[in-house]
């Protein structure tokens, strides 16, 4: 693949960054993080290399959960800002070169929400098919509580309406039901109206149980839900053509890929742009765990490959508890042994609520190791605020709030100072990924590292033009890893993280020889 031929595609090489306006920076003096404090501290991002902002919810909210209850679409909360400020940090973060996307929250509103109220105030409601209403508890309805330690099912009796309503989530977020015309023609002008204050696409919450339709009416000839997908793409494409869709969507590779669009849709994506690969972060874990890179080799071996202007997005950590839920049981058990030996660092039964560092034992060998790893992964990478700096979390909070805690900016100004801070191989590693185009448009292969080497990941990413090889040694010992390029044989190889060093020659037969330190990492490049 030519790299001219994709370079529109601004998705596949970004580096987009998570933050919640609420915690990440005050700009009033207020104690409440705002939109006025992110563009005051904007410049922090712009020197990490972030080329995507990814804002978590910002609109009026109760805040029973975190801004994901939402009670206006169109609007600003506004203990962080205005609409005003809104657009002031499109036009600011544009002025830097960045995009911007929000959450899109449409499985559900809060239950405060003008609509939920209007539909539970009367049968003759406008908004009455809005939601999901039955007058008896539904016994096949959809599987699954998201929260099993706050919730025992998926419908609650209405006391005003004297029906059942559905909730994936809380009981105090209904869901939306999606099959209705109106609800579809509702979330279209949801989505023009930001993208018409700046906005560059969205990051699709809960896309699974968006598309849910199961319980939704009782009618046999429900609309096909992955076309409801491909409307609101084509819609978003009419008008803009850049935009993004970045779907959660965690479920195994197989199902996951149709949220891309048909297989035969002709090598374009017809339905999100970007997936999250939740099935190579978990199986990362596991060989973290258990100093063992085959979990990961194998996961990375078998994902299937994104439409040709689609993408796969990488992440660490997000803003959620750590989900398990793909490992077997006993594969869990030995991540929370390894990494949340005690009860409260775990949730659900499924997820860990401790960021990296911690989770490490802060061995920050281990750390940097593991975010090498994630830029010279395939796939678009994803930060969550506060990861440049080795921030943890902070078990006093409830829940998922433990690994949402304020923005650490004292550790920030530290290791600003500080030529050998994690922050400082942060943004190495972002130059790094900048300067091998190989890592976003290439063709990748898992190398077998060699019959001694079993903790080393060894990968290469190659266009017509070059090819980056990288290694990663996850265990607290030395090995030295054989991987095989014929196709390179008797060529040297540049060190990419540290140019410095010497060449590195592959071998006449295609071995190239590399020793690596505990937690060691190489990116080497033709």
């Amino acid at each position: 693949m030519r790299l001219t031929s994709t370079s529109d595609l601004w998705w596949k090489n970004a580096v987009i960054y998570c933050l919640d306006v609420e915690t990440f920076a005050d700009g009033n003096g207020d104690g409440c993080g705002d939109f006025r404090g992110l563009i005051q501290r904007i410049d922090h991002l712009h020197r990490l290399g972030v080329t995507c902002l990814w804002l978590m919810p910002f609109y009026p909210t109760p805040d029973r959960d975190d801004g994901y209850d939402i009670t206006d679409f169109y609007g600003v909360d506004p203990r962080l800002g205005s609409l005003g400020d809104f657009v002031e940090l499109m036009r600011t973060a544009r002025d830097r070169g960045m995009r911007v996307i929000a959450d899109l929250v449409i499985n559900h509103t809060s239950a405060q929400h003008p609509w939920f109220q209007d539909s539970r105030s009367s049968p003759d409601s406008r908004y009455r098919d809005w939601y999901v209403w039955r007058d008896e508890r539904p016994e096949d309805g959809p599987q699954g509580v998201v929260f099993p330690d706050q919730e025992t099912s998926l419908w609650e009796y209405d006391r005003k309406a004297k029906q059942y309503y559905l909730h994936r989530f809380y009981k105090h977020q209904p869901d939306l039901n999606v099959t209705n015309p109106e609800v579809r023609d509702e979330i279209a002008r949801i989505m023009g109206f930001w993208m018409e204050l700046g906005l560059s696409g969205f990051r699709v919450d809960a896309v699974p149980f968006l598309l849910e339709t199961a319980g939704s009416l009782d009618a046999a000839d429900l609309p096909e839900p992955h076309d409801y997908l491909a409307d609101l793409t084509a819609f978003q494409r009419r008008r803009n053509g850049e935009a993004v869709l970045l779907g959660e969507v965690n479920l195994p590779y197989p199902d996951t890929m149709p949220f891309f669009g048909p297989a035969d849709g002709g090598g374009g994506t017809d339905e999100l742009t970007m997936c999250f690969d939740f099935i190579g972060m978990q199986q990362m874990y596991l060989s973290l765990a258990r100093s063992d890179a085959e979990p990961i080799a194998q996961a990375l071996r078998e994902r299937p490959d994104p439409p040709e202007d689609g993408h796969w997005a990488t992440f660490v950590r997000n803003h959620d508890e750590l989900t398990l839920d793909k490992l077997t049981d006993a594969q869990r058990t030995e991540v929370f042994e390894a990494f949340a030996p005690d009860e409260d660092m775990r949730l659900y039964g499924r997820g860990i609520r401790r960021r990296l560092p911690s989770m490490l034992g802060n061995d920050e060998r281990r750390v940097r190791m593991v975010y090498s790893l994630l830029f010279s992964l395939p796939g678009t990478p994803v930060l969550f605020y506060g990861e440049e700096i080795g921030m943890v979390e902070d078990l006093s909070l409830p829940g998922r709030f433990a690994v949402r805690s304020d923005m650490d900016w004292s550790a920030v100004d530290e290791q600003r100072r500080d030529p050998g801070s994690l922050l400082e191989w942060m943004r190495r590693l972002v130059d790094a990924y900048r300067e091998c185009p190989e890592l976003a448009w290439g063709r990748y292969t898992v190398l077998d590292p060699g019959v001694d080497a079993r903790p080393v990941l060894a990968h290469c990413c190659d266009t017509e033009d070059a090819t980056v090889v990288a290694l990663h040694n996850f265990a607290d010992t030395d090995v030295r890893a054989v991987p095989k390029l014929p196709e390179l044989a008797g060529k040297p190889l540049t060190d990419v993280l540290d140019p410095a060093a010497k060449p590195v020659d592959v071998a006449a037969d295609g071995t190239l020889a590399i020793d690596l330190p505990p937690y060691g990492c190489r990116w080497l490049r033709t």
